[in-house]
C-alpha cells in the first residue's frame, strides 16, 4: 500500500467531504425535493440530517481511496467504519454538549466544528489504516456496523424515532417536513 498517496487522499478528502456536506445540506430543496435528495441530501435541520449530509462524501471519498491506494481490504474497512461512527458520534456529542449551555445552535460553531471534525475523522482513518494495529481482526464487527449505518441510514429519514435527534429545531417536526409548513405558526405553538 503506498502510504504517502493515501496520505494525500485524506488531506483532499477534507475540503471534499465538507464542501459535498455544504452542498447536500441544500440539494433537497433546490432539487424539489426529489427522491435521490431524499436519500442523500438534509431534508430537515435535524442533528441526524447534519450526520447524513456528512457521511455520504466520507463513504463516496473512502470509495476513491479504496480504488486508488488498494489498501489491506479488512483492515481499511475496519478502519474507515470506525472513523464513520466517530464522525457521526462526534457531530452528536459536541453538538448536544454545547447547545446545553449556549440554549440554541450558533451557526459559526456548527459550521466551525464539523469542519474540525472532519480533520480529526481523517486523521483518525490515516492512523488507523497505516500504524501497526489488530484492527482488522474486528474486520466481522465492522461489517456488521457498517450495514448497521446503511440501514439506519436509508430508514430513519422516511421513518425517523421520535427523539430529539431525529426533530427538526424549527418546526419541531420529524422527518421530511411538507414545503407549506408556516414555520412561524408552529413557532408560536411551541412557546404557548
Amino acid at each position: 500500500m503506498n502510504t504517502k498517496k493515501l496520505f494525500i487522499l485524506e488531506i483532499v478528502g477534507i475540503p471534499f467531504i465538507y464542501l459535498c456536506a455544504s452542498l447536500l445540506h441544500f440539494v433537497y430543496d433546490l432539487s424539489g425535493g426529489s427522491a435521490l435528495s431524499i436519500l442523500f441530501g438534509s431534508v430537515n435541520e435535524s442533528v441526524w440530517e447534519h450526520i447524513k449530509i456528512f457521511a455520504v462524501p466520507f463513504v463516496l471519498w473512502s470509495v476513491i481511496e479504496l480504488l486508488w491506494t488498494h489498501p489491506p481490504f479488512k483492515k481499511f474497512i475496519s478502519a474507515k467504519t470506525f472513523s464513520l461512527y466517530f464522525l457521526a458520534l462526534s457531530i452528536i456529542v459536541f453538538f448536544y454538549t454545547y447547545t446545553f449551555f449556549t440554549k440554541e445552535p450558533i451557526l459559526i460553531v456548527d459550521l466551525i466544528s464539523s469542519f474540525l471534525i472532519t480533520i480529526l475523522t481523517q486523521y483518525i482513518s490515516y492512523t488507523l489504516i497505516t500504524k501497526e494495529n489488530h484492527i482488522s481482526e474486528y474486520f466481522s464487527v465492522a461489517l456488521m456496523l457498517l450495514i448497521a449505518f446503511f440501514f439506519m441510514f436509508f430508514s430513519f429519514t422516511m421513518f425517523p424515532p421520535k427523539i430529539d435527534l431525529f426533530k427538526d429545531p424549527e418546526t419541531s417536526m420529524y422527518g421530511i417536513i411538507g414545503k407549506h409548513i408556516d414555520k412561524g405558526a408552529v413557532f408560536l405553538d411551541k412557546t404557548s
